[in-house]
């Protein structure tokens, strides 16, 4: 018996079977795919009353097969990236970030290198995963790190260089090169081995460092420039500047003998520059003072011999006089600070103060400079 009545069969209305209700639509049903379409089909026939082929619906659909095709020129470029349009494989133009649109294809096309971010390349060590340590640990490569400097001994050397696209020179880095790591690389560990070849070992492990690295820096952007890479080093960093592995015990303690004869020789400077001044300081007081002895003796001398000569000179005039003054004046000098006993000079003496006190007469002068104090002279 069929039960395809609408009534749901002898149980009940509904899609019911003969055990109860049937299958119960579990959540949202999805839409009908053909129902959509069909859907679509009647809106453009109503928008083209005269079909899909007549003149009205192929010159719509044309129409917006155009407009698809000038909208898909739109493209965004990001925030580190720059847009390289090029025209029929030409480049034609560079954009900044942005929202920017160019002729859809296939006339324009765009390509986006990272032309603002900076790139790392180590030389001499590389990054490997590490479980132990649940990170990454740097490993050496001693066929990239080994030189030979330019007194014939070697060193291990491990650096970076920070490199960038040019902004001017982004189709540069794009159709001249065709591996811009590898050609970085290369040219990065070139231009080091050249400039330690050059170069001493001992100012290489000691102050030499930034002029090495200043002239790597300017070998490597000049290297890049003469291929028209368009490649712009930002900075050369050197990591670890040591002596081969076998033989860095010995170089150490070498370093330490150098470092203990550095600090000899400073200490001796130092005495040096503290001994020395002083000795030449006294020297010049000694001979500053013989100077003053000279001229001290040399103007008395010429003093005495002028004050000479003008006695002379009175002299001459009136010897008689003179000579009697310079008698006074010395007996003066020589007496008049002494204390004096005067006597009669008689024989016999009687009735004669025979001694006459006259210090304490008459004040005493003050004895003048030169001349011995009173007392002890008669």
């Amino acid at each position: 018996m069929p039960w395809k009545n609408q009534g749901g069969g002898p149980w009940g209305s509904g899609p019911k079977g003969p055990w109860g209700s049937g299958p119960q639509p579990v959540g949202p049903r999805p839409p009908d795919l053909e129902d959509l379409l069909r859907r679509g089909q009647d809106r453009l026939q109503q928008i083209m009353p005269g079909g899909y082929f007549s003149g009205i619906g192929i010159t719509l659909i044309v129409l917006l097969i155009i407009a698809f095709w000038l909208l898909s020129g739109f493209f965004r470029v990001q925030s580190e990236e720059l847009g390289v349009v090029l025209r029929f494989g030409k480049h034609v133009r560079t954009v900044q970030p942005g929202l920017n649109y160019h002729l859809p294809y296939p006339i324009e096309t765009v390509l986006l290198p990272k032309a603002l971010r900076v790139n790392t390349i180590s030389i001499g060590m590389t990054l490997i995963d590490d479980p132990a340590r649940r990170g990454r640990s740097i490993r050496d490569v001693p066929e990239e790190s080994l030189m030979l400097t330019g007194d014939e001994n070697i060193v291990d050397v491990d650096f970076t260089v920070l490199w960038r696209i040019k902004p001017d020179g982004v189709g540069d880095f794009l159709f001249n090169i065709q591996n811009p790591e590898g050609t970085v690389k290369a040219v990065a560990e070139s231009a080091m081995r050249e400039v330690i070849g050059r170069s001493q070992i001992q100012p290489i492990l000691t102050g030499a460092r930034n002029v090495t690295e200043q002239n790597v820096h300017e070998l490597i952007q000049k290297t890049l420039d003469s291929y028209g890479a368009g490649i712009q080093i930002s900075q050369v960093q050197m990591q670890k500047v040591d002596p081969p592995a076998q033989v860095i015990d010995a170089f150490r303690d070498v370093q330490a003998a150098r470092a203990n004869l550095e600090q000899l020789q400073n200490e001796a400077q130092t005495y040096a520059n503290q001994v020395v001044p002083q000795a030449r300081g006294r020297a010049a007081q000694i001979q500053q003072a013989a100077e003053g002895y000279k001229e001290q003796a040399v103007a008395e001398a010429k003093g005495q011999s002028a004050r000479f000569l003008k006695v002379y000179d009175e002299y001459k005039k009136a010897p008689d006089v003179t000579r009697e003054r310079i008698y006074l004046e010395t007996m003066e000098r020589v007496l008049g600070g002494a204390d004096k006993l005067i006597y009669d000079g008689g024989s016999s003496g009687q009735g004669i103060v025979p001694y006459l006190p006259l210090g304490e007469l008459t004040s005493k002068r003050p004895p003048t400079a030169g001349q011995p104090s009173s007392g002890g002279n008669r």
